[in-house]
């Protein structure tokens, strides 16, 4: 492998042999190192392979001002994340996650805390995701000696949530909010506790996440209207259905989103289930 440019002592990038742009990592790699001089393959600790230019040239800019320990730590969590939950995470986390982690580290050194506004529900909506932000917690303490809040696992589970869906996380953070928003008026307008361990549970908050989501990206629902069978239920589900109603009226009013007839039906289905679960 040859140097094509110098990210720091640590990090170089250069090309694969498909001739395709690589960040390759390692102590001391490009120490007294040049442009066009050759990397030891047995000095390399990490190869990044990014799948497109722009994402590489942010990473590239990330590296460059971050120490390594804080790269090695990253990418050990995302491993985790991908072996854990068995899915493809975007690119994207390398940059987010990386950057979270040391800012909000530097922060707790100098006595800053950030809460969290979501961070009992994230805990409730993504619990796998939560459990591998705590896990992330256990490896900070480890390398760092700091104890990081439970806000922080919070976040470092939006930001695999994130990377899953190949969204922004201001976008996850609202779709959050929202299915947060939605729950809350379930729970106060029957008074009630969800069981959460429950099947009819995760099947409602499975339905509102693809709501919540809808909803953030301004995406109406797109089935078949069944006036019908909304009348029935309707009658069926009385308390369900006004809940429903209510929540239309307070989607309508701060988002300005009207709910189609088949978002209704479905959304009752679900609270009716719920509630008589709970």
């Amino acid at each position: 492998m040859i140097i094509e440019k110098i990210l720091n002592n640590n990090v170089v990038l250069t090309l694969n042999e498909k001739n395709k742009e690589i960040i390759v990592m390692g102590r001391g790699i490009a120490f007294k190192k040049k442009v066009g001089d050759k990397v030891a393959k047995e000095s390399i600790d990490k190869v990044y392979t990014l799948s497109d230019k722009e994402t590489s040239s942010k990473f590239q800019q990330l590296i460059s001002d971050i120490p390594m320990e804080y790269m090695s730590l990253s990418d050990d969590i995302i491993n985790n994340a991908k072996i854990t939950l068995g899915k493809k995470l975007s690119d994207s986390i390398y940059i987010g996650l990386t950057d979270h982690i040391h800012t909000a580290i530097l922060r707790f050194k100098e006595g800053v805390a950030v809460k969290n506004a979501v961070l009992w529900d994230t805990r409730r909506f993504y619990k796998e995701e939560f459990s591998l932000g705590m896990k992330a917690l256990d490896l900070i303490e480890e390398r760092f000696g700091v104890r990081l809040p439970d806000d922080e696992a919070g976040f470092i589970a939006l930001h695999i949530v994130n990377a899953e869906k190949d969204q922004d996380i201001k976008v996850i953070y609202k779709i959050t909010k929202v299915m947060q928003e939605v729950s809350n008026i379930v729970k106060y307008y029957f008074g009630i506790s969800f069981d959460e361990e429950s099947v009819y549970y995760y099947r409602f908050i499975t339905h509102l996440k693809f709501f919540s989501e809808r909803l953030i990206e301004g995406k109406t629902y797109t089935g078949e209207e069944d006036d019908g069978l909304l009348d029935v239920i309707k009658v069926k589900y009385k308390n369900a259905y006004e809940c429903v109603e209510k929540i239309a009226s307070f989607i309508n009013e701060k988002y300005n989103y009207v709910l189609a007839n088949e978002e209704k039906l479905y959304l009752t289905i679900h609270i009716e289930k719920v509630v008589s679960r709970a």
